[in-house]
């Protein structure tokens, strides 16, 4: 994959932020992203900007490098941290926060050089854990479980209080949730048409108005017609429409 790695650089002085991105421009997985000058901009600019790594000083008034490295924690993407600062009586606190690594000012280009490595074999790993999916659908029947073959799954449904999967040679029902199944099915062709229902698009072969703006969807291998909800009818055209 090698994609970029994304940095946004946090430190109250200005000439360290100006040096800290000169120096990072040389490292090709490298993107520096933005700059913040204080920590409550830090975390404003984490949120908006959602960068993969932090550069961040530990010495800023109001909110220092710990509470930056704190407050983190809480957004929906949490990006790693390397503290920089001139004091080196804060590595043990740093590396409480889970740092990938501490640089002294002034920075040593050899030491920097030593920390990209870090990050990017950070990075490496994580995108390992990303290519690996599992490819089955693991299903209880009885006593037993099998495991369903994603591509052979019709459409899902949601039937008092009983998902039902339908596959191309028999049906199978589970008490998970249709939210907790289409989860399961990320990376595959499924969609929502309703409420109720998530549709393997590849089957779909024809589309037709019904009535209020809902449409009817028709499946290769089964006579049963399946209602589009009005509100995913949009979406779904342009998922299926060159």
């Amino acid at each position: 994959m090698n994609e970029k790695i994304t940095v946004l650089i946090v430190d109250d002085e200005r000439f360290s932020r100006e040096e800290l991105n000169f120096l990072l421009e040389s490292y090709e997985r490298i993107d520096v992203i933005g700059e913040a000058a204080s920590g409550e901009e830090a975390v404003m600019q984490s949120l908006k900007l959602q960068p993969d790594v932090l550069f961040l000083d530990v010495e800023m008034p109001k909110m220092d490098g710990m509470g930056v490295a704190k407050a983190v924690q809480e957004l929906k993407k949490v990006p790693e941290i390397v503290f920089a600062t001139a004091y080196p009586d804060f590595a043990v606190e740093a590396f409480r926060h889970q740092a990938i690594d501490y640089l002294l000012k002034p920075f040593d280009e050899e030491q920097l050089s030593e920390t990209i490595e870090r990050i990017e074999k950070k990075f490496q790993q994580g995108e390992k854990k990303a290519e690996f999916h599992p490819s089955k659908l693991a299903v209880e029947v009885e006593d037993t479980i099998e495991y369903l073959n994603p591509s052979d799954i019709m459409y899902v449904y949601r039937e008092d209080r009983i998902t039902k999967i339908v596959g191309r040679e028999r049906m199978y029902e589970t008490k998970d949730a249709l939210k907790d199944v289409e989860q399961r099915l990320q990376g595959f062709s499924f969609f929502r048409i309703h409420k109720s229902y998530l549709v393997n698009l590849d089957y779909i072969y024809r589309l037709t108005p019904w009535f209020n703006g809902a449409y009817q969807l028709e499946l290769q291998g089964t006579n049963e017609k399946l209602s589009v909800s009005r509100n995913y009818v949009k979406d779904l055209r342009n998922k299926l429409e060159l």
